[in-house]
């Protein structure tokens, strides 16, 4: 619909308009369903944890980031610089910042669009003069100057709620980007967390070989000796020679996994592996196991639970912009400027002109297009709700497979330190039977073998319980939770302020 122009005595708004639109826009109602959380299977306990009390329980301080309970100050410098230099997290963080300009773009929708417009021309000829007169043109035509210039605003009435249900959407999605950002972030730590943890027992497993070969060395020569007197056969010499180089391959073996894990923590904290070394060092002997808690409470302590949970409230949304799609929009537009063919004197009241208007449009036929948008979106919505419950299960399910991992781990670490125990027992017994020519050399080999595989089984089952603590600790959040979605204390807020800190 064009707007009326009316023209030449100034317009007077009265209030009265002004509060009629006003009690439009708030009588209008948001259609399509309002949003509430879907249920989810909720266990009244988790099943491992029952009747198990860890050896080393330890939740991190009130403040504390939740790496802090393995004690190492190493692991803490490098988890901090995870936040400020990593890349997927920085791609994460502008992805969320994406989202936030688009509930301000959408907010924007609530308010008129003010512009303003200016415009001078000039036309002349003889078909201006023929159009100016009606009749026959005239060679001696003048040419003719306009100018303009006016103000505008375009107000889109809200009346059905398509601008809030979008806004309400976009808001959702806003806040499941940032808890995506969250899980983003929590899987970093985690996974620098575990490197970290392989590379340290890979140290110990480079010293653990460091004195295998040792004491291999010191067996050849007590057989090369006992060669040289006669007292033990040639074939002794050799299988110790075997043996040594055997332990020597392993030894070798080792840095190849430490270099790998050094090139992972590095890319993790946004290095160069040439720019970045870490020196051998031991690892701590706890294996701090985090308490559980409450099931109830995991679903606002999941970062991708809380994500699942939006994009729901986000596709709920949907469907109220789908079925807004059946109402008319409501459209209000005015302008008032003035209009002149000298510049001087333009802004004059002689010389104004203005408009006001109100404009509907809406489909008569579309041949079930729009009943296709509302099903679509309500399918949109069935998908996230599938989604949801199924990352609610699967958190569970990895609480559940950690806990259990940790209480068996734990078990099958104390046996096997016996274990290993008596294997380094039985060695030292056999090599003093060799020296005394008791026994043969193959059963000292034997006996060596046994207690160096024990000792690495040892060794990986430490690693596997501090792994599994991590993975508990990240199963339970990490000590996220939904209620800082928004906040300055959330995800978002705290990698932005790093970013802007980093560029000044």
């Amino acid at each position: 619909m064009k707007p009326i122009v009316l023209r030449p005595k100034p317009v007077t708004r009265p209030a009265s308009i002004a509060a009629a639109i006003a009690a439009a826009v708030c009588a209008g109602c948001a259609v399509g369903p309002n949003y509430h959380r879907p249920t989810a299977p909720v266990p009244q306990q988790f099943k491992e944890a029952e009747g198990w009390k860890p050896a080393q329980p330890r939740e991190a301080a009130s403040g504390s980031p939740w790496w802090s309970v393995y004690e190492d100050t190493t692991l803490d410098e490098l988890e901090k610089q995870v936040d400020v230099s990593n890349q997927t997290l920085k791609a994460s963080e502008a992805a969320w910042r994406q989202a936030v300009a688009l509930v301000s773009q959408t907010r924007a929708g609530f308010l008129p669009t003010v512009g303003v417009t200016a415009a001078a021309t000039r036309s002349g000829g003889h078909g201006a003069a023929s159009g100016a007169a009606g009749g026959a043109g005239s060679a001696t035509s003048q040419p003719v100057n306009q100018f303009e210039l006016s103000g505008n605003a375009s107000w889109d009435i809200d009346v059905w709620g398509k601008i809030r249900r979008t806004l309400e959407s976009n808001v959702a999605s806003a806040q499941a980007s940032e808890a995506d950002l969250a899980a983003a972030r929590l899987s970093a730590q985690a996974t620098l967390a575990s490197d970290y943890i392989e590379l340290r027992v890979a140290d110990e497993q480079k010293q653990l070989l460091d004195e295998t070969v040792e004491a291999f060395r010191r067996s050849l020569q007590i057989t090369q000796n006992q060669y040289t007197v006669g007292v033990v056969a040639k074939a002794d010499v050799i299988t110790a020679q075997t043996q040594l180089q055997g332990a020597q391959s392993q030894q070798l073996a080792i840095g190849v996994t430490r270099a790998t894990l050094e090139h992972a923590i590095a890319v993790l904290i946004g290095k160069a592996p040439a720019d970045f070394s870490l020196p051998a060092a031991p690892l701590g002997a706890a294996v701090p196991v985090a308490p559980a808690g409450v099931p109830s409470t995991l679903l606002e302590r999941r970062p991708d639970v809380a994500e699942a949970e939006r994009k729901m409230a986000a596709a709920n949304a949907q469907i109220g912009i789908a079925v807004a799609a059946y109402f008319p929009d409501l459209t209000l537009s005015g302008s008032y400027g003035f209009a002149s063919n000298v510049v001087a004197g333009l802004v004059r009241a002689p010389n104004n002109l203005w408009s006001v208007g109100a404009g509907a449009t809406d489909a008569l036929l579309d041949f079930g297009a729009r009943s296709a948008q509302v099903r679509q979106a309500r399918a949109g919505y069935d998908i996230t709700v599938a989604n949801y419950r199924q990352t609610v299960l699967t958190a569970f399910q990895q609480v559940e497979d950690q806990l259990a991992t940790l209480r068996i781990l734990e078990q099958q670490f104390q046996v096997q330190d016996e274990t290993v125990k008596s294997a380094n027992q039985a060695a030292q017994l056999m090599l003093n039977q060799y020296k005394a020519g008791i026994v043969a050399y193959t059963a000292v080999v034997t006996a060596q073998t046994i207690a160096l595989n024990d000792a690495q089984s040892l060794l990986g089952i430490r690693q596997n319980r501090l792994t599994a603590s991590v993975a508990l600790i990240q199963a339970l959040g990490g000590g996220w939770s939904a209620v800082s979605l928004g906040s300055a204390s959330g995800a978002g807020a705290i990698l932005s302020a790093q970013d802007a800190a980093q560029a000044r």
